[in-house]
C-alpha cells in the first residue's frame, strides 16, 4: 500500500503560488505568506486563486503532485496533470466496459449495493449509538427497507432501471438524515438534498465534503492508470469526470455524510460560519471553510480496517485501495469489483 502524504489547501484570498527551489511558495500582493516543502505533498487545492507559476505547474506535474483549482465556494475549476503514464491495455479495456452497457451494469450495480449497503448501516449504527435520542422505529422501517432493495441490485441488468433503485434508496436515506443531527438542530437543519445552489448549511457542507472527496477519488483513479473521465453507470459527458462519480458512490455516505455530521454533531463549525447570498445560495466563509479543510486533513489520517483487503490502512487511502480493486477488475485478476462495505 502506498504511503499517505499531505494535501496543501490554499484558502488566502488572492493569493499566488510560485516555485522556490524544492518549495511551494504563498505569496499576495508581492509578500510570502507561507513556504511548504514539496517532497511533503501529494496535492495542493487552492480556492479563488489569483495564478500560480509555470513552473510550480511544470514542476507538479513532473513530480505527480495534482494541482487543482477550486472557486472560493469550492467548483471544480481546473486541474494540472503530468504526462500520462497510465496502463494502455488497462485503459483500452476500461473503455470497452464503458462502451458495453451489459458489461457496464455489471460494475456499477456493485457501486450501488456499496452505497446502499453503506447508507444501511450508517442509520444502523445510529440507533445502536443514541437510542435515546432518536425514533428508532422511523429509521428501523427505513433500514429494513434499504435491506429489500440490496436484495433486489444484484438482480438488475440495465443502467436505467439500477438509476431508479438508486434514486429511490437515496430518498429513503436523505428522508432520516436530518434524525441524525443531534445538535445544533436549529442552526443545521436538513429539509432535503439542494445542490446547485446549496440552500441551506448542512448542504453545503455536503456539497463541499463531495468536492473534496470527488478530488481524492479522481486521484486516486488516475494513479492507478485509468481514465476518471470515462465511468460505467455515469456516462460520458465532457468535463465530468464520470468514473470518480461512480466510484464516490460507495463513499458518500460513509466517507463523506458522516464526516459533515461529525462536524455538526462535535459543533466543530457554527451557524456564524456561513452567509447567504441573494440568490439564496448558502456559502461558507474563509474562516469556516479552514475549520472544514482542517476535519478533513484529520479524518483522513484516522484509521479503517479495510473489510476486503483485511489490513489496516488510512481513511485518506480508502480512495486509493478502491481504485486498486477496480484496476484488479478491469484487469481481470477478480471475478469481480469488491465496493467498500463498511459496518
Amino acid at each position: 500500500m502506498r504511503r499517505l502524504l499531505n494535501t496543501l489547501f490554499v484558502t488566502t484570498p488572492d493569493s499566488y503560488l510560485a516555485l522556490d527551489g524544492e518549495n511551494i511558495v504563498v505569496k499576495k500582493d508581492g509578500d510570502i505568506l507561507k513556504r511548504y516543502p514539496l517532497h511533503n505533498l501529494e496535492a495542493v487545492c487552492t480556492f479563488g486563486y489569483a495564478g500560480a507559476s509555470p513552473a510550480l505547474m511544470g514542476y507538479c506535474a513532473e513530480k505527480n503532485i495534482a494541482l487543482t483549482f477550486l472557486t472560493r465556494s469550492g467548483r471544480f475549476l481546473a486541474r494540472v496533470t503530468g504526462e500520462d503514464r497510465g496502463n494502455v491495455t488497462l485503459r483500452k479495456e476500461q473503455y470497452r466496459i464503458s462502451d458495453d452497457e451489459k458489461r457496464s451494469v455489471l460494475v456499477a450495480r456493485n457501486f450501488i449495493f456499496g452505497k446502499i449497503y453503506n447508507s444501511k448501516w450508517i442509520l444502523e449504527r445510529a440507533t445502536r449509538d443514541h437510542p435515546l435520542r432518536l425514533d428508532v422505529p422511523r429509521l428501523k422501517r427505513v433500514t429494513a427497507s434499504l435491506t429489500e432493495t440490496l436484495k433486489s441490485v444484484r438482480k438488475v441488468e440495465a443502467l436505467e432501471v439500477l438509476r431508479g433503485v438508486e434514486g429511490t434508496a437515496a430518498s429513503q436515506y436523505f428522508s432520516v438524515l436530518n434524525d441524525l443531527i443531534l445538535q445544533q438542530k436549529v442552526d443545521f437543519v436538513f429539509r432535503g438534498r439542494s445542490k446547485r445552489p446549496p440552500l441551506d448549511r448542512v448542504n453545503t457542507l455536503l456539497s463541499f465534503a463531495y468536492t473534496l472527496l470527488s478530488h481524492e477519488v479522481s486521484w486516486a483513479l488516475e494513479t492507478v492508470g485509468l481514465d476518471a473521465y470515462v465511468g460505467f453507470m455515469h456516462r460520458d459527458r465532457p468535463g465530468r469526470a464520470s468514473l470518480a462519480l461512480d466510484v464516490m458512490e460507495e463513499l458518500r455516505g460513509v466517507y463523506a455524510d458522516r464526516f459533515v455530521l461529525s462536524l455538526i454533531n462535535k459543533k466543530m463549525v457554527a451557524a456564524g460560519g456561513f452567509y447567504q447570498k441573494e440568490n439564496g445560495a448558502v456559502l461558507m466563509d474563509v474562516e469556516g471553510r479552514k475549520r472544514v479543510l482542517q476535519a478533513w486533513q484529520e479524518k483522513k489520517q484516522e484509521s479503517i480496517l479495510h473489510p476486503y483487503l483485511q489490513e489496516r490502512i488510512s481513511w485518506g487511502l480508502v480512495p486509493y485501495a478502491q481504485a486498486l480493486l477496480l484496476a484488479r477488475y478491469i484487469r481481470g485478476d477478480l471475478e469481480e469489483y469488491p465496493p467498500l462495505l463498511w459496518k
